[in-house]
């Protein structure tokens, strides 16, 4: 699972519902300047290209996260990877595109339709005339019938991740010809268009052994545009090769290479010229970026040639024995130096290699979100959960990670949706603007107070975040708190609209960290020093006196214990923009009196050790959008119930707050299917989730891919589904002067010179 990836949800999902693509379709009606879903806020950013352009052969070989577990994606340990492969060699019956939305896919279907409420929902799907597996058997009711009881959750020998909607199928059959389904709900579904995608033949599907082990390592049978041909665990990548019986329209590049690198190591291996296509984090961007500015622009200067290494040198000696130093001690300079001009020669050399790359943009359908954890502490009360909530400024934050990117900084107003998708609607209202009077005011009403007594802390106390974590060692915001940041988530009554004065920002007197050394008198901010009554600025002061400066940060207390969250952060690459986001969050929090102790953790253990264990207070991570709310919401906001051991499952829904309420617009939402209806019921839904504060969406992450600059139709999808057979290199008779498309600024051919591989650095 991933911090600030797709995040958690993402392995128990369908690939239509994981990635984003680039299928071309018109516009949805509905999307007028009245409607709440609005418009995306960044479309895809893929170098479109007319298939006629783009020449026929080439392999891309295309950076990953991993060389998958498993081919099947219904499987639990089923990752991004796998569904990209899924995506790329199975039947997708609906695909999303650039608005978030589920389209039918002709290559598939030519038509899919309710054709019958009462006394029972059917779905009737004709399938296209031309559609295959790859042995040349059709696509037909054996396949939908097989995944259906492998995924109902009926027969439990199939170790199965998920099974919503297929429990509410009832019975498949074949209609009046092969080409047809007919699949009869034993319950309404709204949700249908999501099921069936991927689908697996019923080779896979038919038996709990070639569901469990068959599908795990290889597929003898696909039916897309590509076919896998290996898949190398030891070589860390994938080979997908055209499908030679595929009928839709044949794949431009015979080969495509998924090759698992490291985040930390895309930059290098896209200066090696041993990948095409990435996604990057800012940092490799600004490389990218200034690799193509001329060198004056970029920072760089010209190294000097040998003859002037040797003149230098040598001026350097005569200046050191003439002024009486030890010559060893300039030959050592010159070592030095020597070292630091082959590193300049080295680097000039990648950002040369790096100038045949550019950076797509766009932001991905996943959002990052402040996770509440309600189950035990100060935030298992709702005024605190919610005074945090109002103590934030969402909009400073959104700004902070997307607008140095040149992104849209917008802050997402709803759990269930982003904005273009037809269920999004800006619910944060039910919650409150920013406020910190009023979450001063939330905070005393639960006892927490500014002032109060402060018990001493025992030697023995157990530490906030577990014994592996790396503390920071200071209560508040994180370092590295910058503009620019590197990429690694009940209703209130009207808002007091008078000024807060101490919510304004300070000017100068460094009080806006939690971590610096101006913390509130006699108190260090981690509860560890005692506060005696009356030492708090401003508790006793005469009446009429003016309060002391930062009087209104002063830390709140209760039952002689500092509020202090545990904020638990993951470490390694990737990780810098949740360092920057937790600062920012930190010293929002101290102006109303709440001190954070942030603690670092290891990628690898941040979600099974920390977040879905509940060893934390705040936490950041992502979910990503689905086109499917009223299904694929429900586990990640339904309310705890007890299991039959006593533990608590939370399904997905790792803060442990819920609510009947919501739940039960869920339940309608799915069994709703008038459009409009479901539409209004999952804004109501995600309204409620507001009010109970359990998670507060930030922003929309960015979307960073470098991409050669000859590749077609490849890139930041943002929410369009790939399209895998019209990816790849330019013909040169397209080439703009670039190199780019012409007349859009991206290109090349598949037989354009790379960068020679090369295994050193």
């Amino acid at each position: 699972m991933s911090h600030d990836g797709a995040g958690p949800r993402a392995a128990l999902r369908s690939v239509a519902l994981l990635t984003a693509g680039m299928l071309a379709v018109p516009a949805l009606a509905g999307c007028g300047s009245d409607d709440p879903a609005g418009k995306p806020l960044a479309g895809a950013d893929i170098a479109e290209a007319d298939r006629a352009k783009v020449a026929d052969g080439g392999t891309l070989r295309w950076a990953v996260d991993t060389v998958p577990d498993t081919l099947n994606t219904f499987q639990a340990d089923a990752d991004s990877t796998t569904s990209r492969i899924a995506q790329a060699v199975l039947p997708s019956l609906y695909r999303m595109d650039g608005q978030g939305r589920a389209v039918r896919n002709p290559d598939y279907l030519e038509s899919a339709e309710v054709v019958d409420t009462e006394p029972k929902q059917v779905v009737l799907y004709k399938l296209d005339q031309q559609a295959v597996w790859s042995d040349g058997r059709e696509i037909g009711a054996a396949d939908f019938a097989a995944q259906w009881r492998a995924l109902s959750g009926k027969d439990t020998a199939y170790w199965t991740a998920r099974n919503a909607g297929y429990d509410r199928i009832g019975k498949i059959e074949r209609g009046r010809n092969d080409l047809e389904v007919k699949v009869t709900f034993s319950r309404p579904y709204a949700d249908w268009k999501s099921l069936f995608t991927p689908l697996y033949p019923k080779e896979v599907m038919g038996t709990p052994d070639s569901f469990n082990d068959g599908a795990r390592e290889k597929l003898k049978v696909t039916a897309g545009p590509f076919t896998v041909e290996k898949v190398d665990t030891d070589g860390k990548e994938v080979t997908l090769t055209r499908n030679a019986r595929w009928w839709g329209d044949p794949a431009r590049l015979s080969k495509i290479v998924l090759r698992s690198v490291a985040h930390d190591k895309r930059i290098s291996a896209l200066s090696k010229g041993t990948i095409d296509l990435a996604e990057i984090d800012p940092g490799a961007a600004g490389r990218i970026t200034a690799a193509a500015l001329p060198p004056a622009k970029s920072g760089g200067t010209p190294l000097a040639g040998p003859g002037a290494d040797r003149s230098a040198a040598d001026a350097l000696r005569s200046w050191a024995v003439a002024n009486g130093s030890d010559e060893d001690a300039a030959d050592e300079e010159i070592t030095a130096r020597k070292k630091l001009r082959k590193k300049a020669e080295k680097y000039a050399r990648r950002q040369k290699a790096l100038g045949g790359f550019e950076v797509r943009k766009s932001l991905e359908p996943a959002y990052t979100q402040l996770a509440l954890n309600g189950a035990e502490g100060p935030l298992a009360d709702e005024r605190v959960r919610r005074a945090v909530a109002r103590a934030l400024d969402r909009a400073d934050i959104a700004e902070a990670v997307l607008k140095p990117l040149g992104l849209p900084a917008e802050p997402v107003g709803s759990h269930l949706a982003l904005a273009g998708q037809t269920a999004y609607a800006d619910g944060s209202g039910a919650l409150g603007e920013q406020d910190a009077k009023e979450a001063r005011a939330l905070l005393a009403d639960a006892g927490w107070v500014r002032g109060g007594p402060v018990e001493k802390k025992q030697d023995d106390e157990e530490e906030a975040a577990g014994a592996e974590s790396e503390k920071d060692g200071t209560s508040g915001s994180e370092s590295g708190d910058g503009e620019d940041a590197d990429d690694g988530t009940y209703i209130v009554g009207e808002d007091n609209d008078k000024e807060d004065k101490g919510d304004k920002e300070d000017k100068g007197d460094g009080s806006g960290g939690s971590g610096g050394d101006d913390k509130a008198p006699r108190d260090s901010g981690t509860g560890t020093k005692q506060l005696n009554q009356g030492s708090a600025p401003g508790a006793y002061a005469p009446k009429g006196t003016a309060a002391p400066a930062r009087a209104e940060n002063a830390p709140v207390a209760k039952d002689g214990k500092a509020l202090t969250l545990r904020f638990v952060l993951p470490s390694g690459p990737g990780s810098e923009t949740s360092a920057t986001v937790a600062g920012r969050i930190s010293k929002m929090l101290e102006k109303i009196g709440i001190r954070t102790d942030i603690s670092k953790v290891d990628n690898d253990s941040y979600f099974k050790d920390h977040i879905a264990s509940g060893e934390y207070d705040l936490a950041l991570y992502s979910w990503p959008a689905t086109a499917f709310p009223a299904t694929d919401a429900r586990p990640v906001y339904s309310k705890p119930v007890p299991a039959a051991d006593g533990s608590l499952n939370v399904e997905q829904n790792w803060t442990r707050v819920g609510t009947d309420q919501v739940d039960q617009l869920f339940d309608q939402a799915i069994g709703t299917l008038d459009d409009k209806e479901r539409r209004s019921l999952i804004r109501k839904a995600d309204s409620r989730i507001w009010a109970a504060a359990g998670s507060i969406p930030l922003f929309q992450r960015p979307q960073l891919v470098a991409a050669r600059k000859n590749l077609a139709n490849a890139g930041a999808f943002g929410f369009r589904t790939p399209v895998f057979e019209d990816m790849g290199f330019l013909k040169k008779s397209a080439q703009g002067p670039s190199g780019s498309p012409a007349g859009s600024g991206s290109a090349g051919s598949p037989e354009a010179k790379r960068p020679e591989e090369s295994s050193g650095d």
